[in-house]
Order: C-alpha cells, then sequence, then structure tokens
C-alpha cells in the first residue's frame, strides 16, 4: 500500500519499526488548524508544527534562547544582524541555505486570511543580504535588540516552493517540507497527525520512528486514552485528574510553572452603545461602561484569584497581574495580583456612574485552555455579587476565535503563551495599540490603545543594551497593567503525564515535543 493510501486510510504504521514499540503516541489538548507554519499564531500550531519544521533560533525547556538552523548570531553594525547556518537538509534532500531564509521572511507577510498573523516577527527586517550559502545578514531600518527573540517564532521553508504557496498545500502535504526531526505523513483535521522519523536529521537522532500526533480537546477523554494505554503522554493534564493520577503507579507526571497567562479581554473599540452591555433593566447605555478605568478595576477586584487556583484548577495555577512568572527578568516584583474586595468593587462601580450595576455577556472558549468554562463561570458568578448581571455564553475553540478577533464580544476569556519568555512579546501583540501596518497589536483583540504605553514600548524595542532595555520593559509592563486592558487571572502550570517507562522533560513554552519523551525503564 503506498503512503498517500495510508494516509487516507488514517492507519497509524504498519512498518516493523513501529510494531517493535517505537511509536509514541501523544494527545494534544487543542486543534491545530492548519500545517501551514506561517498561517496562525497559536500554540497548538507551532508545538506540532516543531516537529516537522526548524527555526534559525530555539528555545530550550526553560526559555532560553539556543542555537537551531543558525549555529551563531551576531550585530554587526546597530542595524544588521549576521547569522551563521548550519549544514542541513530538507526532508526531500535539498540543502539548507541562506536562500531559504531570505524567501522565508518574504513568504511570512503574505500569507493569505491569517487569522493571526507571524508578521509581527518579521516587520523589523527591511532587507536581506545572503554573504554565502551559510551566512546572511539581516537589515533593520533602526536598531533593534529583539531579532534574534523574534526568530523564534518563524519556521524555515524551502524556496523551491515557490511564489506565494497555498496554505492548502501545506495541508495536503504537498509543501509541508522541513528540517526537522519528523517528516510529514498525514494530517486529519480536528483528529491527528502523522509523522516518522527523518533520519537525515541535522541534530540528535530521534529515539521514536513514528509519531502520531493526536488532537484530543476533551479532558476526560485525554486522560481516558492514557489510562486505557491509547496514548503514551498527554498534555494539560485535567486538575480534576492530578490526585487520582499521582496515586497511579502506571502514570509518571511532571509540571512546571509556564508562560501562559489567562485573562479576560474587556472591549475597548466601541466608545458608544455595545449590543452585549446594557443597563440594569436592559435598558440601552449611551458609553461603553468598559472604557472607563474605575469599571475595569471593579471588575479585577470582584474576582477570587485564589478561590479559582483553589477550587477551579485545583492548584495547577497562580495568581497573576502580568504575562510571567515570577523569577523571569521581566517578571514586575511590585506588580502584585489584584485582591479579592467585592465592597471597593461596588464603590467604583458607584463612582463610575453604576450604582446599580449593568448587565454583560461573558463569552469562553469549552475546549481551550485548562478548565475554561469552569473558569468563566466561576468569574460570572464573582461578577453577580458586585451588581453586574453577567450570562455565560462558551463555544469551541473553532468558532469562538473567529468571532472574537472580530470584536463581537464584549468580556472574553483568552490565553497568551509567551514562548519567547521575554516582556515585549505580550506587550507588542497584545497590548500595543493595533497597527497592522507596523505590526503591532495583531493579537489586540480588545483594540486598547495607550498612547504613553506605545512610547515607551518603542523606547524598549530601540535600545540596544539589554540591561537598559529590561528596565523600560518593567515600566512598560507595569504602566500598562495598572490600566487594566484586560483582566488578569493567573498563570497556568504546565502539567504532562505519561505512561509508566516514559518521562517528559516539562518546558514553560507549552510544546510537547516527541524528542523530550524518553524511555526509563519500569
Amino acid at each position: 500500500m503506498v503512503r498517500s493510501q495510508i494516509a487516507a486510510l488514517g492507519i497509524l504504521c504498519l512498518s516493523p519499526v513501529c510494531a517493535a514499540g517505537q511509536t509514541l503516541t501523544i494527545a494534544s489538548s487543542a486543534p491545530v488548524t492548519s500545517m501551514d507554519p506561517h498561517y496562525h499564531t497559536l500554540t497548538p500550531n507551532e508545538s506540532a508544527h516543531g516537529h516537522i519544521f526548524d527555526r534559525l533560533v530555539e528555545q530550550d525547556a526553560s526559555g532560553h534562547m539556543i542555537p537551531g538552523l543558525a549555529v551563531s548570531w551576531t550585530l554587526r553594525d546597530e542595524k544588521t544582524w549576521e547569522f551563521h547556518l548550519r549544514e542541513a537538509t530538507f526532508h526531500d534532500g535539498t540543502p539548507f541555505t541562506a536562500e531559504d531564509v531570505a524567501y522565508t521572511l518574504a513568504r511570512v507577510p503574505t500569507v493569505k486570511n491569517s487569522p493571526a498573523s507571524f508578521q509581527i516577527y518579521t516587520r523589523a527586517v527591511v532587507a536581506t543580504e545572503i554573504v554565502d550559502p551559510h551566512t546572511i545578514l539581516l537589515k533593520t531600518a533602526t536598531p533593534y535588540p529583539l531579532l534574534p527573540q523574534d526568530l523564534l517564532q518563524v519556521f524555515i521553508i524551502p524556496h523551491k516552493l515557490g511564489p506565494e504557496p497555498a496554505t492548502e498545500d501545506f495541508n495536503s502535504g504537498k509543501d509541508t517540507i522541513g528540517t526537522g526531526p519528523f517528516r510529514f505523513i498525514s494530517y486529519q483535521p480536528g483528529n491527528r497527525i502523522e509523522m516518522e522519523r527523518y533520519d537525515g536529521y541535522w541534530g540528535a537522532k530521534p529515539h521514536w520512528a513514528h509519531v502520531s500526533y493526536r488532537m484530543i480537546s476533551n479532558d476526560a477523554a485525554r486522560t481516558a486514552s492514557l489510562l486505557a494505554g491509547d496514548v503514551d503522554i498527554i498534555e494539560f493534564v485535567p486538575p480534576a485528574d492530578l490526585a487520582k493520577l499521582l496515586q497511579d503507579p502506571k502514570v509518571r507526571l511532571s509540571e512546571v510553572v509556564s508562560n501562559r497567562s489567562i485573562y479576560l479581554w474587556l472591549d475597548h473599540s466601541h466608545d458608544g452603545t455595545m449590543p452585549e452591555i446594557t443597563g440594569p433593566n436592559g435598558e440601552t447605555l449611551p458609553t461603553n461602561p468598559l472604557k472607563d478605568l474605575r469599571v475595569r478595576q471593579a471588575l479585577s477586584l470582584a474576582i477570587n484569584r485564589a478561590a479559582i487556583v483553589e477550587r477551579v484548577m485545583e492548584g495547577a495555577a497562580i495568581p497573576t497581574k502580568q504575562y510571567l512568572p515570577p523569577g523571569n527578568s521581566n517578571h514586575v516584583d511590585d506588580l502584585l495580583p489584584d485582591p479579592f474586595q467585592p465592597e471597593r468593587a461596588k464603590a467604583l462601580l458607584a463612582e463610575a456612574g453604576y450604582p446599580h450595576g449593568f448587565r454583560i455577556v461573558l463569552h469562553g472558549p469549552n475546549d481551550r485552555y485548562v478548565n475554561d468554562a469552569k473558569i468563566v463561570q466561576a468569574v460570572a458568578q464573582m461578577w453577580q455579587r458586585i451588581g453586574v448581571q453577567t450570562t455565560v455564553d462558551t463555544m469551541p475553540w473553532s468558532s469562538y476565535a473567529t468571532r472574537a478577533g472580530k470584536q463581537e464580544f464584549a468580556a472574553f476569556l483568552l490565553g497568551w503563551g509567551v514562548a519567547s519568555g521575554e516582556g515585549t512579546n505580550p506587550l507588542r501583540a497584545q497590548i500595543a495599540t493595533w497597527n497592522p501596518q507596523r505590526g503591532l497589536g495583531t493579537a489586540n483583540r480588545g483594540r486598547y490603545s495607550n498612547p504613553a504605553v506605545d512610547t515607551l514600548l518603542d523606547q524598549a524595542m530601540g535600545t540596544m543594551d539589554q540591561q537598559a532595555r529590561n528596565q523600560i520593559v518593567l515600566r512598560t509592563m507595569k504602566l500598562a497593567m495598572d490600566d487594566v486592558p484586560v483582566v488578569m487571572l493567573h498563570l497556568q502550570k504546565n502539567i504532562w503525564a505519561t505512561r509508566v517507562g516514559l518521562t517528559y522533560a516539562a518546558r514553560v513554552d507549552e510544546d510537547t515535543k516527541a524528542t523530550g519523551v524518553t524511555e526509563t525503564g519500569r
């Protein structure tokens, strides 16, 4: 049976190697929306794509930058970065060269219909110069110290794909050609991705001959699949199952506090009447209450984060008011989670002109983040207690993400994983004023805008000295988060569970990598 027939039937693996036990089955917690590595800045996509494609700069489990397809990078002058590339080959045998880097960077901003573009990570590069097949110069219009961090997000594809390769051709497998440890076999949207070991990989040879990357959004089903032996590793272990799995001798757990924050977006795009917000008796309001800082502060102070962490997340999170965890160089030490102060929240609402509160719809996904629907329900109950009559509306991520990006919601739950581990990442993407021309605010779904924050952020992005830049980033983060552009809730703990005999090196970036799963014996 030819490979295309195997892929069409969705058969996992029939080779003697797989039969010998070298197949690894991963249960991902969220759907992969495309095999195009430049289509959608979405953590599940990037986690899956990292098996097939490589970046110039990679990241270790602790979030530190390490060489990828680039063995080194240096600042030749304030506007020129020089990258030295390693010897590697694509899965079709084509050598990797500097031409592929130039081609990839040019392709990223041209991807059609991208729901969240990667161009924010390539925008700074205004010109490329190929010195030789393994040396390339990347030129920026102004001093730009963050280019290596940006390139942590950009997977390299071969220039032989030609002009404007279509997203559909990656989904079909026609163009799904990388330099990564595994090569593409098949993709069934919402179901699974099949991959096989690439023996020409430039790095350490993967232990696993075949990887079946299954998408199981339902928490209970994911745990059940592990316990039944249908999968070897699951990510985002449901908090409700933690106690049970800790006591199970057939299971091993690994965890770390992540760079993934969970928060509520509040709409800043409407100045006047908004359909999802009405007066306490359903009457139309002439202005959007969420534009008032006092209202945003009240909604935050009404939330008992400790209770959510303890009762909803069952300890698998820590309360936060910022995007990065303690210990990170861009964590603001004196930016503490808002306390639970419902009486103060009521006073702020009255001061803002809403002594009897108002009505609002709170939206959330029900299959994307750990306990997402339960978190939304808990917040709604807390808002009710300060007079904000809250209706909950949850839905599958596939439809939710599109609607949230169109500013259809007044208040809605989302998460952001800071893959680079660096503070300007969420500030540029989430908090900066939406400006597609500059590649800023590309994930600013609430359309928050604060000129003072924008000014400081520009200053940080142009400061070459790392220590000085870190101090500006800390000031920017505090200024922004004190203005409550979003209502921060908590940082998730990344928790994986494997069958006995396997172990996984927990990662702050959430990626579930087949190369991180090792056999340890029983």
